[in-house]
This record gives structure tokens, sequence and C-alpha cells, in this order.
């Protein structure tokens, strides 16, 4: 985790050493990663490690990114009274401690977390060592660690104006530059006929995610006649290792209709979109809002309900329209999202509100939290 000279002793740095905490699942990692970037954009000499666990996506996305990765122990609140909950002191305890080790090592002068497991025992081993605190939040409603965190610092962004989390300001959603630099008219010509569209045709793209949603692909399977007559092509994204078939069992197939798993790069399926029908996670809420792409969002119907929390800002604008999974039949796509496909009036005035309500440079702001923190810290002599 840190560099060393031949003779073992640390070397120097006249940069920043960041630390940045976070991950679990895509929605922590991504704006970790968007802000290291951003960091590096910023202050090319910045040392960069983030910090996960081993079980999390970030063993193989993070070093996939170019950036170290130092893990803890993953330390979950138990849900029910259990034995583990009777070890959770110690448990926490050690990775606190493991936190302070990584601090040191790294000689951080500021921590940025954006939420997560690993967030919380890094805040508290932060706030021993005296290293500044930088917070992120991307959700309408705030994680616990996140919520820890805030009582430490007065340095915290948020995705969402309505989301409630102690001396938070907005600044968006840390995106790849790939999706917030996005010009959807220029590009949407060349990215249709690189995913095997028509250029010219009215298209709906529709994903459920890395993991897919059964729901959607239930409706739009029984769904493709009625698009097809009304002359809409569909860009399918059904999930990895998802495949929806017909009813001969082999994989679906129509007139103007294309099926994928996945798209690396999802600037490509925003570009040749005229809509998008998704589920409303905080990081497609705020990527669709900064490209200005209309949308109609199908919220999971599992957890705290925080998925319609998220959308209900460009709902409430009227760039995008919102219903339940369990009301998403082929009725009411017909009834809906058809004739919305069909107004290219409308669809432009959602396109034009989206945009009023998205922002394109949270990872800046982020990043110049970050130095500016870390920049106090070093002028203070107190870097370890």
């Amino acid at each position: 985790m840190t560099l060393e000279d031949p003779a073992g002793t640390p070397a120097e740095s006249s940069g920043p050493s960041v630390v940045l905490a976070g991950g679990g699942t895509a929605g922590h990692i991504s704006p970790l990663l968007a802000i290291a970037r951003a960091v590096v954009d910023a202050s090319p000499d910045a040392r960069i490690l983030a910090v996960g666990t081993a079980s999390g996506m970030e063993t193989r996305i993070v070093p996939e990114a170019g950036f170290e990765l130092a893990v803890i122990d993953r330390v979950p609140l138990p849900r029910r009274p259990t034995m583990d909950l009777l070890r959770l002191p110690g448990r926490f305890v050690k990775a606190v401690r493991q936190s302070e080790a990584i601090l040191d090592s790294a000689q951080a002068d500021v921590l940025v977390g954006v939420g997560g497991y690993v967030c919380t025992p890094m805040y508290l081993a932060a706030r021993r060592r005296g290293v500044p605190i930088v917070i992120h939040e991307a959700n309408t409603r705030a994680g616990i660690a996140n919520r820890v965190g805030a009582a430490f610092t007065q340095r915290v962004g948020k995705a969402f104006p309505a989301t409630r989390l102690r001396h938070s300001r907005v600044v968006g959603m840390p995106m790849r530059r790939e999706i917030s630099g996005l010009d959807r008219a220029a590009a949407r010509h060349d990215a249709r006929v690189r995913l095997g569209l028509d250029p010219n045709a009215t298209t709906l793209v529709v994903t459920g995610g890395s993991l897919g949603a059964a729901s959607l692909n239930r409706t739009i399977a029984s769904s493709l006649d009625a698009m097809a007559h009304a002359g809409i092509q569909t860009l399918h994204i059904t999930g990895r290792g998802k495949t929806v078939n017909g009813p001969d069992g082999l994989e679906l197939r129509a007139p103007g209709y294309r099926q994928v798993e996945y798209i690396d790069g999802m600037e490509e399926a925003y570009a040749a979109a005229d809509l998008i029908l998704c589920r409303s996670g905080a990081g497609t809420v705020c990527e669709v809002a900064a490209v200005g792409l209309p949308a109609v969002f199908v919220p999971l119907p599992i957890g705290n309900g925080e998925q319609a929390l998220n959308a209900r800002g460009l709902v409430d604008s009227g760039a995008a329209v919102m219903v339940r999974d369990a009301d998403f039949t082929p009725e009411w796509l017909d009834a809906t999202v058809l004739p919305l496909l069909g107004s290219p009036e409308r669809l432009a005035e959602m396109s034009r509100r989206a945009s009023e309500q998205g922002i394109r440079d949270a990872d800046t702001q982020m990043a110049a939290m970050a130095l500016a923190a870390a920049e106090g810290r070093i002028q203070e002599g107190t870097r370890a």
C-alpha cells in the first residue's frame, strides 16, 4: 500500500494521499472510481488507494480500473439475535484497527467514503487518526455508514435534494466522463449502427440492470407484436446470463427487436434510445437525467422503497413516468409507453426537463472537496 525505496523507508511524494472507501455493489464502486479519476485529473501526483472488502465486486473492478485496493473484514449488522450479534463488537474493533493500519500505511491526507459496510470502521479510524473525512451519499435514503460519518465532517455531498443527511449539499452523482459528457443527438446515429439497430427508427431501450429483471423481460416479450406494429424498434438488455425465449424455446426473435445480455458502456444505449424503460437505482436515475433521456421507471419492488424515492424528482418534474412493478403489464405498456414513443414533441419536452434536473460535474465537485481537505491537513503539518 505504500511505495518504498531500497532501504525500506516510505518514499516521499509531494502529492496528496487520497484514500477512498466503499464497495459491495456497483452503486458504491462506480461513484468511487469516478471521484478517483477526477482527483487524478485535478492533481496528477495524487496517490490513490481504494478500500473495500474481500467479498465485494471491488476486488475485480477496482484493479481493472487501474487503482490499488486494500481490504478490511466485512462486518454486517445481524438482522436477528444470533451468535453473530455476540461476536459483533470484537469483529468491529478488529475492522477499525485494520482501517487505522491502512490509513497509517497510506499516510492518508483525506478519507473519501461513498457508503457500504467498509465505511463505518474507516470513518471511525479516520476520526481517531485525525484524517479529514469527505462523504458522498448516492441514495435518497442515506445509509447508516454515511449517517455515522456525517457526524464527523461538514464535507458531505449528496446526489438527491431530498436526501436528509447532516451537513450535506447537492453535488449530483459522480459518473464516468463517457456518460456525463455525452451528446445524445450527435452520438445517436453511430451508436445505433454499432448496436445493430436501424439508425432512423424510433428506439426503446429496455434494461433491468446488470442482473436483469424478470418482470420487465416477460412484459416486453408479450408486447413485441404491438411494438412492431407501432414501428418501434427495441433494444432489450436482458441481464448477464439471462435469455428471453419464445414459445419454441429458442431466443426470442421479432421484427425490430434485438436482444443482448449486456452492453459494455451504457452511454451507447443512452445515445441510441428515444426512451429508456428501466429500474430506478440511484446511478441510473442520475445518469438519464445528466444525458437528458426520457425514462419510464419500474422501481424494484423490494427493500425500503428507495428506488421509487430516487425517481420521484424526475417524475414530478415531468421528465419521467413511473409504474409499480406489479402494474407493468402488456396492457399498461400499450396504453402508456406506445403513445409516448409516438409523440416526438412530448419526448423532446421530457428530455429538456430531464436535462434541467441533471448534474454532470459531480465527480469534479467531490474531487475538489477531497483535495481541499487534504491540502488543509498537509498545510497543518499533521500528515503521518
